[in-house]
């Protein structure tokens, strides 16, 4: 905020209110009606992430030919690195004074990333690149609503994406081999 000499200073009635509420923990009354929306978004994101982990690992164990050993090791790596987002998004939404939705009933109509079974290991690769690229899609959106409206939870989406946006090169470049 600026003064009237357009000095920036920080906002004492926010400071305020900053001292009560203490149950809240990080969540100060400046997130406004936007947590709410945050942490519906983050859950979103966490059903993705779950869905592309348990994908990912199908894949692992079910990926067959030539190219398959080191592409199987490849998506176990990947499994992992969904499975750590998934955690980082679920510490967020508890941060945030909300609960992290693991039911496994109706994960998938809330993840934005579909789940396949299929056994063709080109196939596969494509899936996930399609899931990638769906996911670098929701990312960035995300990043977009969420703006300046919580400028931590952006920055968790932003380090995400850009593991996201890593997978799908890798992927993409995947494709030529098998």
């Amino acid at each position: 905020m600026a003064d009237k000499q357009g000095r920036l200073q920080l906002d004492e009635a926010g400071l305020e209110a900053a001292r009560g509420h203490l149950d809240d923990g990080a969540v100060t009354p400046a997130y406004g009606p936007w947590r709410d929306d945050i942490v519906n978004l983050l859950n979103g994101a966490l059903a993705t992430e779950l869905i592309c982990v348990l994908r990912y690992r199908r894949h692992h164990f079910m990926a067959t030919g030539l190219e398959s050993p080191s592409i199987a090791a490849e998506f176990l790596v990947h499994a992992d690195a969904e499975l750590g987002h998934a955690d980082r998004l679920a510490e967020r939404i508890v941060q945030l004074g909300g609960e992290p939705d693991f039911n496994p009933v109706g994960l998938p109509e809330r993840s934005h990333a579909d789940y396949d079974a299929v056994n063709d290991l080109k196939a596969m690769i494509r899936s996930n690149l399609i899931a990638e690229r769906v996911a670098v899609e929701s990312y960035r959106q995300m990043i977009h609503l969420v703006g300046d409206k919580d400028s931590t939870t952006r920055r968790l989406l932003e380090d995400i994406l850009a593991d996201e946006e890593e997978h799908a090169d890798e992927l993409k470049d995947w494709m030529a081999r098998a």
